[in-house]
């Protein structure tokens, strides 16, 4: 029987854990620090639409990782900046009856395209998703998820291309846990989809008007559909869906409020974030396909020097952050 390991216990894995642990797919959450004390100890606090309650998981420290066997799936939930680090961790780690780690299949669930490629240098088999889980960790032992009737949306492929057996059984279970999921052959145009989306996330980091931010997100996003393009993306559209998503949206009074995403949350917790894989994705493909993207090189550089000056968010302004096209 398949069994899960969940590498990372942030938003998107310990829901993920929360959901598997309700319907009895096997699994391991697997962190470090004081959540995943926290979460060993007291079990988590697991707030979803209309209740909280805590939830007792299979969890471990990853200085005492898990036994691997042959028929577990890893699943990366650490952001993208971690990735390198997690799959070096991972990879070279014994299988129980021979081979080693790097030859079980790879889920990677992080926002951006650099995730896969990383992974590819030491896993042979690479599963790429693309994930909406409106979810909020900024309280250690705690995690929000506001997506109702379903947890969230996960696209899901064998990376580059291709569909396969594992493929599909990983988005079943996935279905079965709460999730709104799909198999997709095509899985780089649904990720260069999200980001289309993700590089946005960057504003929610500045004050300003509600004009200026709307202002800043449509050109972030114009910026990279037209970078994407020069790459050779084709960036996937809602219509090409084949699971029925128009009942899917945020409860109100969930605890997920507008303008608090990932990168948000990073900066909240004083953690390192994602906008080199968000923002300086867009950056570095511009700069291979001739293709200019001040916006999105403004925003990156005015993240890095807030994170560098032990910034929070709020506390600089859209109107300070200069860009020439």
């Amino acid at each position: 029987m398949t069994r899960y390991i969940i590498i990372g216990a942030g938003a998107v894995g310990a829901s993920l854990a929360a959901q598997f642990e309700s319907q009895q797919i096997p699994y391991v959450l697997v962190g470090r620090g004081a959540q995943i004390e926290h979460i060993t100890r007291h079990g988590l606090s697991y707030r979803r639409p209309g209740e909280t309650r805590v939830v007792s998981l299979n969890a471990v420290d990853t200085t005492t990782p898990p036994t691997l066997t042959p028929d577990d799936v890893l699943v990366l939930t650490v952001k993208a900046q971690d990735v390198e680090a997690a799959t070096d961790f991972w990879a070279w780690r014994d299988v129980e009856g021979g081979g080693l780690a790097s030859e079980l299949p790879l889920v990677t669930l992080q926002n951006g395209l650099a995730a896969e490629d990383i992974a590819l240098r030491r896993f042979d088999r690479v599963y790429a998703a693309s994930i909406l889980v409106p979810a909020r960790y900024t309280v250690t032992g705690e995690v929000v998820v506001g997506g109702t009737p379903n947890v969230g949306i996960v696209t899901l492929g064998r990376y580059p291309t291709g569909l396969d057996d594992t493929a599909t059984a990983i988005v079943a279970d996935l279905t079965k846990a709460g999730y709104l999921a799909e198999a997709r052959a095509d899985i780089r145009r649904w990720k260069a989809a999200k980001l289309t989306h993700n590089v946005t996330n960057v504003v929610e980091l500045f004050a300003g008007t509600a004009e200026a931010r709307t202002k800043a997100a449509t050109e972030l996003a114009d910026e990279t559909r037209a970078v994407l393009k020069a790459a050779g993306y084709d960036p996937a559209a809602p219509s090409e869906r084949t699971v029925d998503i128009s009942a899917w949206h945020v409860a109100e009074g969930s605890g997920i409020e507008r303008g608090q995403q990932s990168t948000w949350q990073s900066f909240v917790r004083g953690t390192s974030s994602e906008v080199d894989y968000l923002n300086g994705e867009v950056v570095r493909l511009g700069r291979l396909h001739g293709v200019p993207v001040p916006l999105n090189a403004a925003f990156q550089q005015a993240a890095a020097k807030l994170s560098r000056d032990g910034g929070t968010p709020g506390s600089l302004d859209i109107a300070d952050i200069r860009w020439s096209a």
